[in-house]
């Protein structure tokens, strides 16, 4: 509107409908009684019909016949935007705490079942495989009772993954229980062999070479290799065997490496390789739930190492790195539980 327009024009001539009874009822009392008003929001009318918020301020000063008003309009559709943002922001995170809440409970249940509702039927089933192996069985039957063995190890083994990806992601973290060299190459070698027997077609060499002391979790470590080992005989060239080694690197530091021939892993891949449910794409067996390089990752951080991985046209290798005194180089004797914190 042009200034010659506005002349006269009272200001609430000037203000939307909803905005003169604000005006009327509020603004106006307020101003009234403390002779200022600041950011009032209301909508102005343009002269196309179409609303312009504002924030309103106003003084007032002298009296009688030289009272004055000033009244200032500051645009406001910024403010009203950040306003209507912030408002829907806030009822957006309410609703992902009452979910966040609702879901924490529901995973809770679900590591109960994993911990008791599963793992014990798994254990009555591996007991009592465990016991007809020892009959006199035809050859026949003792085929169906290794594989059965086999698939009750690897039933077990997922379900621990699962168990383990659920207790880091509740805050829990990798418990360790740590131990000396002994454990560990008992548990190795047991890992090694459990493998060899349930692939009969295919060679996996051993090496291991450990001097002087070394601590970490036996069992979380042979945890790691089961997952590292049952990737390669996967996706490695069945037409190769596959090298395991377990040496020290330093005094009290090792590393437990596992190479297999094969395609290389893609570039693409490597980037998300230790993310949790990531399963390779160029293979045609697509069992499991991709939990198990991320359950060795974090393994290996609990124990405050790490594990690295190269791949190319001719070797792909996974290869655990632990330093001195595994966890902040503790070196105690104890058996003492420790819980990493997971992410």
């Amino acid at each position: 509107m042009s200034a010659s327009e506005l002349d006269g024009t009272p200001v609430i001539g000037l203000l939307s409908k909803a905005s003169r009874v604000v005006y009327e009822t509020s603004f106006v009392p307020m101003l009234a009684l403390n002779g200022k008003v600041d950011g009032a929001s209301l909508d102005l009318i343009a002269k196309d019909g179409s609303k312009v918020p504002v924030l309103l301020s106003a003084e007032t000063t002298g009296s009688g016949k030289e009272c004055r008003t000033t009244i200032a309009f500051l645009l406001a559709d910024a403010r009203r935007a950040f306003e209507r943002d912030l408002a829907k922001a806030r009822a957006e995170a309410e609703a992902q705490l009452l979910l966040t809440q609702r879901e924490g409970k529901l995973r809770e249940q679900f590591v109960a079942i994993l911990g008791h509702d599963l793992l014990n039927p798994v254990a009555s089933i591996s007991s009592s495989v465990g016991m007809l192996a020892r009959e006199s069985l035809s050859e026949t039957g003792q085929e169906i009772v290794e594989l059965t063995q086999g698939s009750v190890k690897r039933m077990s083994l997922l379900i621990h993954n699962i168990l383990d990806f659920a207790r880091n992601r509740l805050g829990g973290g990798i418990e360790l229980n740590m131990s000396d060299e002994a454990v560990l190459e008992t548990e190795v070698r047991q890992v090694v062999n459990e493998l060899r027997a349930a692939n009969t077609d295919r060679e996996i060499q051993l090496d291991i070479s450990l001097q002087g002391t070394v601590r970490c979790d036996g069992p979380r470590v042979g945890q790691l290799l089961s997952n590292l080992l049952g990737n390669a005989l996967t996706y490695g060239d069945p037409e190769h065997p596959i090298f395991v080694n377990l040496n020290t690197i330093d005094e009290g530091a090792f590393e437990l490496g596992v190479r297999n021939a094969g395609a290389p892993i893609p570039p693409s891949a490597m980037e998300r390789l230790f993310d949790p449910f990531m399963r390779s794409t160029n293979h045609g067996d697509q069992m499991g739930l991709g939990l198990g390089l991320y359950i060795a990752s974090e393994i290996a951080k609990a124990h405050g190492g790490k594990l690295e991985v190269s791949s190319n046209d001719d070797w792909t290798t996974f290869t655990l790195v632990v330093p001195p005194g595994g966890i902040d180089g503790q070196t105690d004797s104890g058996q003492g539980e420790t819980a990493i914190g997971g992410t």
